[in-house]
């Protein structure tokens, strides 16, 4: 829905003097008449214009913000933070207050949409442990720059997470989830994952236990989708080009 603006028009009209010159054949004796097609009230001499002023008032109109718009100021929140990392609490109630608005958009039994298959980054998580697990943590962060961070979702019930990392600043890496995708209802769905992979160099080894997650889809079209983790874990992934 686009957003509606009000419109307000403010209309002056004026008329400049008319000179009117009246031939002669006596120069030095020129007539001019003029013709002041406004009024001067003596009265008041601050009124030496007659202007005529309409005040119109804008009217008091809701403005009302549809999704497109939504979605271009929830990216802007979180552009640029690492995920999320560095936002301020402060900044992170935002981005909810905004995902909010924008989970009334969402469409009806949004488990069922096609919409939710394809490839996502993930560009914000309310809790930064939540994607990628102690890589992601204040102490992780110290040894591990997050590079990219992606979820894939192949029909039927595949799901594929992935956090690219440079590790000691030199050395790239990236840590994978494979899980399976169970429907719960028409909001809610269930991923059981495989233990993680790693890769680092040549270097390649599966490590932990399977796990477990459980996430509500608030929000999806062709652009953006929003998840609720069980824990109130807040996830924006936006659809990879």
């Amino acid at each position: 829905m686009a957003a509606a603006a009000s419109s307000l028009t403010i209309a002056s009209s004026f008329s400049e003097p008319r000179t009117q010159i009246l031939n002669s054949s006596k120069r030095s004796n020129l007539p001019l008449q003029y013709t002041i097609p406004y009024k001067v009230d003596l009265r008041n001499r601050s009124k030496r214009l007659g202007l005529v002023v309409s005040s119109v008032s804008a009217p008091n109109v809701e403005l009302r913000t549809g999704p497109d718009d939504l979605i271009s100021t929830l990216l802007s929140k979180v552009a640029n933070s690492d995920g999320g990392v560095t936002l301020s609490p402060e900044q992170h109630k935002e981005v909810a207050k905004v995902a909010g608005e924008l989970q009334k958009y969402c469409v009806k039994e949004p488990v069922k949409n096609p919409l939710i298959f394809g490839d996502w980054d993930v560009v914000y998580c309310s809790r930064p442990t939540s994607p990628g697990g102690g890589y992601r943590s204040v102490i992780g962060r110290l040894f591990f720059k997050t590079k990219e961070m992606i979820q894939g979702i192949d029909s039927p019930d595949i799901v594929r997470n992935k956090v690219s990392i440079t590790a000691f600043g030199f050395l790239d890496g990236d840590v994978s989830l494979t899980g399976k995708l169970t429907a719960l209802d028409s909001e809610w769905v269930q991923v059981i994952f495989e233990p993680p992979e790693i890769k680092v160099g040549s270097l390649e080894f599966k490590y932990g236990f399977e796990s477990e997650v459980k996430l509500r889809i608030t929000y999806v079209d062709e652009k953006l989708r929003l998840g609720l983790g069980s824990r109130g874990s807040l996830f924006v992934f936006r659809r990879r080009q």
